[in-house]
Parts: C-alpha cells; sequence; structure tokens
C-alpha cells in the first residue's frame, strides 16, 4: 500500500500541475474579458443598449447550451484532453479575431460558436481533476478541487487590474489579444503535458460508452443545479448593486465599493484552502449549510446596514459563502454523478450563468424601489436556494448493468 501510494503521488503532481495552469491561463483570459465586456460593446462596437441586452444574454445561453452537449459527449469517450485543447483553441481564434473585428454580427457568431466552446474548459478541467484525483488520491477529492479552484480566484484577482492596464495602454486590441495568448497557453498544455483519462461512465463491466443510466435520478439533479442557481444570483446581484448602493444609500464612494470587493476577492482563497482541507474530515453538505447559513446573515446584515464599515466587517461571512458554494458546490455534484463528471461539472458550472441572468430582472427592481431591496431579495434567495438544496434527497440509484 505505501508503495503504491508513493507511486501514485508523483503521478498526480504530473497531472494536477499542468492542469493548475490552465486553470490560470483560463482564468486570466476571462478576468482580461469579462469585466469590460459591455464597455467594449458600446465604445468600440457602438452597439446601442438593445443590441448590448442581446449579446450579454445569448453569450451564457449559447455558453451553457454547447457545454451541456459537450459534458453529455465527455462522459461517452475518452476525448476530455482533446476537449481540452479544442477549447483552448476555440478560445484563441474568438479573443484573436474580436482584437481586430468591430462589426457587432460577426462578434455575436463568434460568441455563440467559437466562445462558446471554450466556455467548456472550465467545466472540462474540473471534471478531469475529477478522474485523476479518483484514480490517485480519492481521499483528498474536494481537496484538490478546491485548490484548483482557488487557482482560477487567485487569476480573477489579478485580471482586472491587468486589464485596466493593458486597456489604458493598448486599447482593446491588445486586451483581446493577451486573452487569446492565454487560451493558446491551456491549448500547448494540454497538448503537451496532459495524458487522456478514460471514459468514466463505461468504468463497470456491463456499461457501454455511450451509457445514459445515471447514478441519481434526472429530476434530482435539476432541482440541485436550480438550487445553486438560486444559491449564486446574489454572486450577480450583489456586486452590480454594490458601487450605486454604497453611493446612495451609504454616503460613500465607488472607491469603497472596489476596497469592499478586492478584500472579499483576498479572503475567498485562504477560506477556499481550508473548507477543501476540511471536507477531508466534515461532510460537503455540512460545509455548504455553514457557507449558506453565513451568506443569509451577510446579505441580512448588509440590508440594514448604516454604514460602510459593517459591509467591510461582513466580507468574513460573503467570503465563506461564496468559498463554500463555488469551492465545494462542484464536489457536491461531482459526488452525485461519480461516472459522469463531465455532465456533473457543467451542471454545476451552468448555474452560474443562469443566476447571472436571473439577477437581470431583480437588479432592475432594486433601481426602481432603492438598492437595499437588492441585498433582502439576496437574502431571500440564499434561504430559498438553502432550503431546496438541503430538501433534495440526494442518494444515488443503483446501475442496470
Amino acid at each position: 500500500m505505501t508503495v503504491q501510494t508513493s507511486r501514485r503521488q508523483p503521478h498526480l503532481a504530473r497531472a494536477l500541475v499542468p492542469l493548475g495552469l490552465v486553470f490560470l491561463s483560463v482564468g486570466i483570459s476571462t478576468a482580461l474579458v469579462y469585466p469590460f465586456l459591455s464597455l467594449f460593446l458600446s465604445t468600440e462596437v457602438q452597439a446601442g443598449p438593445l443590441k448590448v441586452t442581446a449579446f450579454l444574454v445569448a453569450s451564457p445561453l449559447a455558453g451553457v447550451v454547447v457545454t451541456t452537449l459537450i459534458g453529455r459527449l465527455s462522459d461517452r469517450l475518452p476525448i476530455r484532453r482533446l476537449l481540452l485543447i479544442i477549447g483552448g483553441i476555440s478560445g484563441m481564434i474568438g479573443c484573436g479575431l474580436a482584437a481586430f473585428i468591430r462589426d457587432y454580427w460577426i462578434l455575436l457568431g463568434l460568441t455563440v460558436t467559437s466562445v462558446a466552446i471554450a466556455n467548456c474548459l472550465f467545466p472540462q478541467s474540473f471534471a478531469y481533476a475529477r478522474q485523476v484525483l479518483e484514480r490517485d488520491a480519492p481521499d483528498k477529492m474536494a481537496l484538490g478541487i478546491s485548490g484548483l479552484r482557488t487557482v482560477f480566484s487567485l487569476a480573477w484577482v489579478a485580471g482586472p487590474a491587468l486589464a485596466a492596464f493593458i486597456l489604458a495602454s493598448g486599447g482593446f486590441t491588445w486586451v483581446y489579444g493577451t486573452a487569446a495568448a492565454m487560451y493558446a497557453v491551456a491549448a500547448i498544455i494540454g497538448l503537451r503535458w496532459l495524458g487522456e483519462v478514460p471514459a468514466p461512465a463505461a468504468a463497470e463491466p456491463g456499461d457501454t460508452p455511450a451509457s445514459d443510466t445515471l447514478e441519481t435520478p434526472r429530476w434530482v439533479l435539476l432541482l440541485t443545479a436550480g438550487a445553486f442557481a438560486l444559491l449564486q444570483t446574489p454572486l450577480t446581484l450583489a456586486v452590480q448593486a454594490l458601487p450605486l448602493f454604497i453611493d446612495t444609500e451609504l454616503d460613500g464612494n465607488v472607491k469603497q465599493a472596489g476596497l469592499v470587493l478586492g478584500l472579499c476577492a483576498a479572503l475567498e482563497i485562504p477560506f477556499m484552502l481550508a473548507l477543501g482541507a476540511l471536507s477531508v474530515r466534515v461532510s460537503v453538505r455540512v460545509l455548504l449549510f455553514i457557507g449558506s447559513v453565513c451568506g443569509i446573515v451577510y446579505y441580512a446584515l448588509a440590508a440594514v446596514t448604516p454604514t460602510v464599515g459593517l459591509l467591510f466587517g461582513g466580507q468574513v461571512l460573503n467570503a465563506v459563502f461564496i468559498s463554500a458554494v463555488s469551492g465545494l458546490g462542484i464536489s457536491y455534484m461531482q459526488e452525485m454523478l461519480p461516472r459522469h463528471p463531465g455532465q456533473a461539472t457543467t451542471l454545476f458550472t451552468n448555474s452560474f450563468p443562469l443566476g447571472a441572468m436571473l439577477s437581470g430582472p431583480l437588479f432592475g427592481l432594486a433601481q426602481h424601489f432603492g438598492y437595499r431591496l437588492a441585498y433582502w431579495l439576496c437574502t431571500a434567495l440564499c434561504v430559498a436556494g438553502m432550503v431546496l438544496l438541503f430538501a433534495i434527497r440526494t442518494e444515488r440509484v443503483s446501475r442496470a448493468s
């Protein structure tokens, strides 16, 4: 046993270190582009409000559809490494062309095709990591997934600031060119340093690669994904409302909003690592419950706070909430479909763009009735998501051989 363990650990490191670099490069590319997408469309493409809205809705919708189809395919055939390479190349093409093209309809076509395919990098990387960890370190799967998720968060701490610097120096041509280069790095890493993993759905005798029998009933999976969508809607709604809330309700300024967001992002990294380590001894379900309670308390405090200072102090609770949902939610879904990690991870990752789309009309309500309402809505969403998540039975069904 000791010999087997010692042999597995170097193999595990050889797989996870390049995969961590993939997460870093993909995280930097998305952090360069997405925070300034509306500005790019409005100023460079000269798109009006209706076209910008249509673009911002079409982009996540296309990503959800394409990544879902890719997730199903990846669990049937041993092509996960190939999909990572294709995703990197697609992102490189999409961002590379966007560096020079300013025609709205061509850019829309790119975002629903090439960029949508590139979106598979995030769920497929986690699915790849799940298979490697299951093979080489099954007792550390949640810790490994949380660690990789932390790398992505780290990229988002630095990415927007880097994008602002590049934008001031060379404009959007350099922003999208740098993003394309990062996608190219991801593709090269997949090509040179990652090995292929088998199709997990055919892991048992009698199974076929095309087997569609799921370990957990589909209705349970969909309700669980819906619960995560409710829990992740506040991640977008609260960020959208924060600068205006501080400015109009708390007599603060935009700089303070930036400091609050930066503090939360910095706290997320150690909390994700800590929760991942804790998951070795405490069930992921319990940690998700604790995280959800922290989210409820934070948003309720934000809704009644009279000062910006309480928001700063509340970022400890907010960071625990985000770290639990974003870091452990992937492992939670993967445990429900251990031999379909592609579909499980895609279900979870798609819950974020769905939550982002739901946050749009809720933000409109807050604009009309006051920005404190946004935080009361976030509180209600966290309560609803937590209740739904823990009301669902998650036992797996037996598979027919």
